[in-house]
């Protein structure tokens, strides 16, 4: 693997392809506050990233990224349109022995702007294949936002799609989930009990409160367990068209064609197949070949869940390295940090160790 030095020479080039694209360089502390990250993504986090405390600062984290300081610098001034580049090591914890790095150097592009979020997406991937083009890699896209769309058009509770839409970054479990609101797997057996027991009336009015839940929080969560066994299961054509969706993987255009063959009976993600179609025609624009560019519908879903619209990676031939680069659009995220204040926002990272171990970018 690339050495510090070799990785930090590389990232300077970058930068400075970055900075000629109209980007403003930021720093990002290093050690960040884990409260924030804990409330957007919740205890999963905690896998992943290098959990420290600071006795006046209370929990905090090395930084696993920099998007996220970097929206919340950009909305503590204001929501104006601007671009951002970085560059600087970040952490994160592997799970099982293997050459992938847990600290490594990392470069970034960030373009927060108002007007025609296509051609802004188009601008952030167009710059990344240009620069990495010389490496011969392979790019993939996808569209998060087509997934959650056709999720909440689901004809059914709207707690089960919030569930759904809670694990789109949890493969299996989203699996899981579907198979068992759709009537194709049973109820939990510790589930099916407890609903048991509430069907023959044993409330558990008498049990000692453990934990932090008040008393109205579980007769609301129990009231909730009963609607949800009360209620029918997804009907089995809409399921079928959601796994259609999930298992699309094509080149973009045909894709696009799927897609809107989909929308005939999946109306919901209608205006996000349009923007799609907006995208791949900016990016043309931009001297794209979309004809060659692959299209994968669950493209993005183990990443951070700050995405919540278009989706890219650069991948080496070798599949035991991790992306050279990867990004997409994150416009809610903009509005969580914003207080009140919001932005639509695009951008991507790239590993320089991983550029100069493929033999580098020219200057």
């Amino acid at each position: 693997m690339a050495a510090k030095a070799e990785a930090r020479a590389e990232a300077d080039r970058l930068m400075a392809a970055f900075r000629d694209a109209g980007a403003v360089p930021v720093e990002a502390d290093i050690l960040q506050p884990a409260e924030v990250l804990l409330d957007l993504y919740g205890e999963d986090i905690r896998a992943r990233a290098y959990v420290t405390n600071d006795p006046l600062r209370g929990e905090m984290m090395l930084r696993p990224d920099f998007t996220v300081p970097v929206v919340q610098m950009h909305m503590s001034d204001g929501a104006e349109p601007a671009r951002y580049c970085y560059s600087g090591e970040v952490f994160r914890k592997q799970e099982h022995l293997s050459a992938r790095k847990s600290e490594y150097v990392q470069v970034g592009y960030e373009v927060f702007a108002r007007d025609n979020p296509a051609a802004a997406d188009a601008e952030v991937f167009a710059l990344f294949a240009g620069l990495l083009a010389p490496l011969g890699l392979r790019a993939a896209t996808g569209d998060i936002g087509i997934l959650t769309e056709a999720v909440r058009g689901l004809r059914t509770l709207e707690s089960r799609k919030a569930a759904l839409l809670r694990h789109i970054w949890r493969p299996r479990r989203f699996t899981q989930l579907l198979d068992r609101f759709g009537g194709r797997a049973p109820v939990p057996e510790s589930r099916a009990r407890l609903l048991a027991a509430l069907e023959a009336g044993a409330a558990p009015a008498d049990a000692p409160l453990i934990g932090l839940r008040s008393e109205a929080e579980i007769a609301a969560r129990l009231s909730a367990l009963k609607q949800d066994a009360a209620a029918p299961p997804i009907a089995a054509e809409e399921v079928a068209r959601l796994e259609d969706l999930l298992n699309l993987s094509a080149k973009s255009p045909v894709a696009l064609a799927h897609l809107r063959e989909l929308a005939r009976d999946m109306p919901a993600i209608g205006p996000a197949v349009d923007r799609l179609d907006a995208r791949l025609a900016a990016l043309a624009a931009k001297g794209i070949d979309v004809g060659a560019l692959d299209f994968e519908a669950s493209h993005g879903r183990t990443t951070l869940e700050y995405y919540d619209g278009f989706v890219f990676s650069f991948h080496a031939a070798d599949p035991d390295l991790p992306p050279v680069a990867s990004g997409g659009r994150y416009d809610a995220l903009t509005a969580v940090l914003g207080q009140g204040r919001s932005i639509p926002a695009v951008g991507g990272v790239i590993r320089p160790g991983l550029v100069a171990d493929l033999g580098g970018v020219p200057c």
